[in-house]
Order: structure tokens, then sequence, then C-alpha cells
């Protein structure tokens, strides 16, 4: 998205044509593998700002969240919710309802919020997701979520940002067992150059 702005009026212009003629939506990111289980969910506000910039509201956008899937059964496996974007590790998406669910989410929270801090403007962007390919990507994509804050600078450890699965899986597989997944599925370069 930030690269886009960088281009040329005739660049954007066959950037957009070789989106449509792919088949894929001239702006928004494509989501073209939906046969998958497990997918990253990635959602980011617009240019990156931090309007998710209090405990209350990234609370109040993890609640959301979970009240939509669990009406859907559609299992929340992690989570990470930052000030200006969040990710999360789901089981089994129906891609139109997800589109569906987080425009209304994301609708009443920018509403909300742009009353709260007396502005106006866009708040969010769409989401983007990426298939689970293995049992390594999978563990993987668990590690990157809860050591999302830390690579982004907002604490030295994991285990201080509150709004995180982290604390769940401390709680129902032990400190140790995160420990392992942590040695045995490192990040190494997974997620670089994802932030550009």
């Amino acid at each position: 998205m930030y690269e886009y702005r960088k281009l040329s009026s005739q660049q954007k212009a066959e950037l957009v044509q070789k989106r449509l003629n792919q088949g894929f939506p001239p702006h928004s990111p494509p989501h073209p593998i939906q046969n998958e289980s497990f997918y990253l969910i990635t959602v980011a506000c617009f240019n990156h700002e931090n309007r998710l910039n209090t405990a209350q509201r990234r609370q109040q956008i993890l609640n959301q969240i979970f009240e939509i899937f669990i009406n859907k059964e559609v299992q929340i496996l992690a989570w990470i919710i930052l000030p200006n974007h969040y990710h999360l590790l789901t089981e089994t998406v129906d891609f139109q309802w997800l589109s569906k669910e987080l425009r209304l989410i994301h609708g009443r929270s920018a509403r909300q919020w742009n009353l709260e801090d007396n502005i106006s403007g866009k708040v969010w962007c769409s989401y983007s997701d990426r298939a689970i390919r293995s049992e390594r990507h999978y563990f993987t994509t668990l590690n990157y979520i809860h050591f999302n804050p830390v690579k982004h600078n907002w604490v030295k450890s994991p285990y201080d940002w509150q709004e995180s699965s982290i604390h769940w899986y401390f709680q129902n597989q032990g400190k140790d067992w995160l420990r392992r997944c942590w040695l045995e599925y490192p990040l190494r370069n997974y997620g670089k150059n994802w932030d550009d």
C-alpha cells in the first residue's frame, strides 16, 4: 500500500491493470486461497496510525471479534491487538462473511473513535489473509503473533502486552510449552517487509 503511493500515475495504472488481469480487486488485498483450514488475518489502521491507542479500544475490538466469531463457530486460535494493527490466527473462514462482519465492526468503531477524537477520516484498511501451509507455518505464525509487540517496540517481552493470546497459552499450555514452541519454530525472516 505504501509503495503504491510512490508510483507515477502511469505505474499506478499499469499495476491496477495487472491486478485486474489476474482477477484481483484493483486496490484491496486479494483472497485467492480460500480452501485451507487455517489463516493469518491481518488488519491495519489507515496509514498505520495508532487509532487503537488505548487498552479500552484494543479490548473493545477484541471483544467484538470474539463475539462475531463465536456466533459463527469459527475458532480464533491466536490474537494480538496493537495500537495500529491486529493479527488473528483462525480456523475455517468464510471470507464473504468475514469481510461483511469486519466492515460492520470497523464501521462502528471508526465512527465512535472519530467522534471521541473530534476528527473525521478513514480509520481502517481492508484485511489481508495468508493461508497456513504446514505445521511449521502454523507454529511460526503463532510465535510471530505473540512476538509482534516486541517486534514493533511496544514492549520488551511478549508477556508484557495484555491484548494477546500469549496469556491464554501460558495459562493453558504453560511457559515451557511456549518456550519449546519458540525454539522449535523460530521466526527467522517471517514477516520481513510486511509493514513496508
